[in-house]
């Protein structure tokens, strides 16, 4: 499971008796663009042993907004972020994971979306994202990026929001933002957002493909995987352009840097989002560049709404997503890491503060079901 670290609600032995062997975690407090040194890795390693399991992936080593723009500092955060991946690798770790999505990480509408069953799931609600980017955030020129529908659309949804509704709806859009727990006002995130006006969809993925080209040999020489995570969700938000969000993505960032060290995070929640990705066959075609799993799925309708569903329901078939892993994993003879991502809030975590998609129990449940899937067709392939 993934850890947040002393400040996590969530505690390692919570983790470990969850039946995990290990966590997946990162140097939160170490600010972006500056060294993990080794002293800072080996404390939270040994916090993370003493709990009686293993740390070997880091989620996540962050690459800075200015390498993501080549602009100010982004020289001096290469070479740290080199020597980074030097002192993690001294430190026993082998694998770590990154993405490249501009300003934010991440964008739900609503953390606490009501099920059918009264447990609580992430969702995007596509008329309530309009509502925010042009009645909240008021981006110049926003209104291009969207038909005369779903701006009606919109405006509707904003006309009967209460002053509450609108306050969180602010406050769940931009949780994807480093240092979230801030204020950040909209003439801020609108100021980042200009610095990116001269950057479309080519110009960022250059960019990505030189910052590759300069780690890549630095993982390569040390024995490191590097593991991007796609974009969520896997298309352009607020004008930003995204990069990774379809297995011709993968494709080219994997040829931008021919490496075994180059390799991708499958997150079949992230990809699974957009219904032109095949995620059994990209499982098939990108194996061997598959250096670590997130096993989630959501459930999409045709409004491009979509909310973090069971882990074996929505609409990524998750029972052939894992035949195709065990079998890559035979053939390959190796162990792929793995966890479930984005829990329900249930049970007694209703009552609790967590970060949004990670309360224990739902990733428990999630855990529980996917170990069960695994162990059931690794046995059935065997008994063959």
């Amino acid at each position: 499971m993934r850890w947040f670290g002393p400040k996590d609600p969530v505690s390692l032995w919570d983790i470990r008796q969850a039946g995990c062997s290990g966590v997946v975690t990162a140097l939160h407090h170490i600010p972006v663009g500056e060294v993990w040194t080794v002293e800072e890795i080996n404390s939270r390693k040994k916090m993370i042993e003493a709990a009686g399991m293993s740390w070997t992936v880091i989620e996540s080593l962050p690459v800075s907004e200015d390498i993501k723009k080549q602009s100010r500092n982004f020289k001096r955060h290469l070479e740290n972020y080199k020597q980074s991946l030097r002192n993690v690798t001294a430190c026993g770790l082998r694998v770590v994971t990154y993405n490249f999505m501009p300003i934010l990480d991440w964008m739900r509408t609503n953390i606490s979306f009501e099920m059918p069953d009264k447990s609580r799931a992430l969702y995007f609600e596509r008329a309530a994202f309009i509502a925010f980017d042009l009645c909240l955030l008021k981006r110049p020129g926003a209104e291009n990026d969207y038909s005369k529908e779903e701006i009606e659309k919109a405006k509707k949804r904003f006309e009967v929001m209460d002053d509450r509704e609108k306050e969180d709806l602010y406050r769940n859009a931009l949780l994807g933002l480093p240092g979230s727990e801030e204020k950040f006002t909209p003439e801020q995130i609108l100021d980042a957002i200009k610095t990116y006006e001269n950057i479309d969809s080519k110009k960022l993925k250059d960019h990505l493909y030189y910052f590759l080209r300069q780690v890549i040999p630095v993982a390569d020489e040390v024995g490191l995987k590097m593991a991007i995570h796609p974009d969520d969700p896997p298309y352009s938000l607020l004008g930003l352009p995204r990069i990774v969000s379809t297995e011709m993505d993968a494709w080219d960032l994997l040829k931008a840097a021919p490496s075994a060290a180059n390799g991708i995070c499958f997150c079949t929640g992230s990809f699974g989002v957009r219904p032109d990705n095949d995620l059994v066959g990209m499982i098939k075609r990108l194996g061997d560049h598959i250096h670590f799993l997130h096993l989630r799925s959501t459930k999409r309708d045709q409004e491009g709404n979509f909310f973090e569903a069971d882990h074996l329901a929505g609409d990524v078939d998750m029972y052939s997503v894992i035949k195709e892993i065990v079998m890559l994993q035979k053939r390959r003879n190796i162990s792929i890491p793995m966890r479930p991502d984005h829990g329900h809030q249930m049970l007694d975590d209703l009552k609790k503060d967590t970060y949004p998609g990670y309360s224990a129990i739902g990733r428990l449940r999630g855990l529980a079901e996917l170990r069960g899937l695994e162990m059931g067709i690794y046995l059935s392939l065997n008994e063959k």
